[in-house]
């Protein structure tokens, strides 16, 4: 369940803030930070100058940036997930096959990971990548999830996330997106027309244990102008539900 620390530690919490900062900013001088956040330059650079230290954060001239030893991290926290290893060669298989982009997103903390992205002959390039950090109301890998985690929590993610809105097409009303949910259970799949990304649909199944209990998610995505008609409707989806019941076969026994 989301919850916040009772005590949070405000040093730790400052240090996230100074990374996120580094992050929106595409790296920055440390002036630049420090305005960006409004905090004093002298505690911004302490903070950066530890982080240098421990190998987080990277200095170019005057310039910070985040540094790959968070690559090595994120490495290691995917690589452990049994769900990226089985789902990675039939996410690959998928691509090739449709010529799409194929994705794997998992849920934590309440919003979308991407954990794994597979590109088709014909796959479009988005401004999305693995680690990639999604609200899940307004993808069709995310309903996919939400359609299928218990109603308490997905109430709990709605309060605490919010449903913002991305495109013209975003369900923004907790009412709509519960019906959405529903008509998602009821024919195995989610679809996102538009929701995230002008110009951009897909078609998205989640990937659930021998529990019920929801592992993630896998999606076909690719332009409305060639993701309609019964591609979209009928042959995408078909495809896509085999996949996932080979991922899910694979999770079960192997």
């Amino acid at each position: 369940m989301l919850k916040e620390a009772s005590n949070p530690v405000k040093s730790t919490v400052r240090t996230f803030e100074v990374l996120e900062g580094l992050k929106e900013l595409n790296g920055a001088r440390v002036t630049e930070l420090a305005t960006h956040l409004d905090l004093p330059k002298s505690n911004v650079h302490n903070y950066l100058s530890t982080l240098r230290q421990e190998e987080y954060v990277v200095k170019d001239g005057d310039e910070y940036r985040i540094g790959l030893r968070f690559f090595e991290l994120g490495a290691y926290a995917r690589n452990r997930m049994k769900i990226h290893n089985i789902a990675r060669p039939e996410i690959d298989e998928l691509a090739a096959e449709t010529g799409e982009l194929t994705n794997l997103l998992v849920e934590e903390h309440g919003r979308g990971s991407y954990l794994y992205r597979a590109r088709g002959e014909q796959a479009v390039r988005v401004a999305a990548h693995v680690g990639t950090r999604v609200p899940l109301h307004s993808t069709g890998l995310g309903k996919a999830i939400l359609a299928h985690l218990p109603e308490e929590y997905v109430e709990e993610i709605i309060a605490y996330h919010g449903l913002p809105k991305s495109t013209s097409e975003t369900i923004t009303d907790p009412n709509e997106l519960y019906e959405e949910l529903e008509r998602t259970r009821e024919r195995g799949y989610a679809i996102d027309n538009e929701e995230r990304l002008r110009g951009l649909r897909c078609v998205a199944a989640p990937i659930l244990s021998n529990e019920d209990r929801v592992l993630g998610a896998v999606s076909i995505a690719g332009p409305t102008n060639r993701l309609q008609g019964d591609l979209f409707e009928e042959e995408l989806p078909e495809r896509l539900l085999e996949t996932v019941n080979v991922i899910e076969l694979n999770v079960t026994y192997s």
